[in-house]
């Protein structure tokens, strides 16, 4: 059975960094909620949810993301951009060494898994505010063994990359043509985004295939179904005042 980490929400989330978006009051009880349907959902369709601890004192802690980077060979521990975040890793560290073999980076890398794409053995990291070079000569070396191809992608008017492209199966991404060039994703189908949905191009691919996205994005759903995709429609309004997006909030393990 595939595994979902997830974390609760933090009654600290109006605290969280913001890099792009101007601060608005975030609703802590809407967001919970929101959250929890969230994990029901993804129990609903066949994941195990491994719930870490609370971290009250951690107000970004929901997005768990940003903490591993998890192959089928190992998984990796990211050293998060934002230095406020550092102290979430242990939590995750300690729950995914019984999935996978760990690896760590190090100084002077930096890296937040919503800046990693992964499709087959190739892998994308967004160069943001949060993610660096050290972080794709780190990744690199650690899965060269096992014949990945690492490439940074430079990043300017969204906070991570997984805020411009995703995969929404082994061979199609979807993608924000004004965040991203999509010739970097020349070798595979993409479909792009309706442009007045700018953050539209976030999704999460299931493993029966179908994709849990934001409600909030309409028009870019229904080229999504046009394309014959099964979604799996959810809010998400609360955390995305926090920069926080579908993926952001799990760490899947198949």
């Amino acid at each position: 059975m595939p595994t979902a980490i997830v974390r609760p929400v933090s009654p600290a989330i109006q605290a969280c960094e913001l890099t792009h978006l101007e601060r608005l009051p975030i609703d802590l009880s809407n967001a919970q909620s929101q959250h929890n349907r969230y994990c029901t959902t993804l129990a609903a369709h066949g994941y195990q949810v491994v719930e870490l601890t609370l971290a009250a004192d951690l107000a970004d802690s929901v997005f768990v993301e940003d903490t591993a980077v998890v192959l089928p060979e190992l998984a990796i521990i990211t050293r998060p951009g934002a230095e406020s975040r550092r102290p979430e890793l242990a939590a995750m560290a300690a729950v995914l060494q019984n999935y996978r073999q760990l690896a760590w980076l190090s100084e002077p890398a930096t890296l937040d898994g919503g800046d990693v794409v992964v499709l087959g053995k190739s892998i994308w990291i967004g160069l943001s505010s949060r993610s660096n070079q050290a972080a794709v000569e780190q990744v690199q070396a650690l899965t060269q063994p096992f014949g990945y191809r690492v490439q940074g992608v430079e990043l300017g008017q969204c906070l991570h990359l997984k805020s411009a492209v995703c995969a929404v199966d082994h061979t199609t991404v979807l993608l924000n043509p004004q965040w991203v060039d999509r010739q970097i994703f020349a070798e595979y189908t993409v479909i792009e985004i309706d442009p007045r949905e700018e953050y539209a191009a976030n999704v999460v691919q299931l493993h029966d295939g179908r994709l849990l996205y934001e409600q909030a994005y309409p028009a870019t759903a229904e080229r999504l179904r046009q394309r014959g995709y099964q979604l799996i429609l959810l809010d998400n309004s609360e955390l995305a005042k926090a920069e926080g997006a579908l993926t952001c909030c799990s760490v899947l393990v198949d």
